[in-house]
């Protein structure tokens, strides 16, 4: 039989264990925490810079703000987003030209107005530079999904891209 001095010091020994586990648990949930916190202060900052800039990209829409022709002022090309976190793909309008497309969605809209004929957006990745993988594919087709929906380009019969009858480059001086 055990004496019970040294069941309790037993005993004593285990709760001391637990506690140093619990305590490097806590330490490790202390670190965790911090860096989750992190994470949320920047997703916040990040969020209202996003708004504050869509706002003044709107405000500055409202005012009558136009690039005409191909010319941007030197205004228009400092606060254009382009790579800069935030993809802003204006809707088409008949004073706007491709120039004011982000670099990949200009590159996209190229493609299809040198294509033939209607284009998929398989055809398009190593045309723009992309590895042909499943991911660049699906990437490139949402884009050609929302330029769809901006009015640059159409899609007659599904994933299958044209330039927009009304839009950029149909008579090719504007593509440029």
């Amino acid at each position: 039989m055990v004496s019970l001095p040294e069941e309790l010091q037993a005993r004593e020994a285990a709760a001391r264990r637990r506690v140093e586990e619990l305590q490097a648990e806590a330490t490790e949930l202390a670190l965790r925490l911090e860096k989750a916190r992190e994470d949320l202060s920047r997703l916040e900052i990040t969020r209202e810079t996003v708004a504050q800039v869509l706002a003044e990209l709107s405000a500055a829409e409202a005012a009558g703000r136009d690039v005409v022709a191909g010319k941007a002022t030197e205004q228009d090309k400092t606060s254009a987003p382009h790579g800069s976190g935030v993809t802003m793909v204006p809707p088409w309008r008949e004073s706007l030209v491709v120039a004011v497309l982000p670099d990949v969605y200009r590159d996209i809209v190229e493609v299809v107005a040198d294509a033939p004929g209607p284009v998929q957006a398989k055809q398009i990745v190593p045309r723009i530079g992309l590895p042909a993988t499943t991911g660049k594919i699906e990437g490139t087709r949402g884009k050609l999904k929302r330029l769809v929906e901006r009015g640059w380009l159409d899609e007659d019969t599904p994933g299958q891209f044209t330039l927009a009858r009304r839009g950029p480059g149909r008579d090719r001086s504007n593509s440029r």
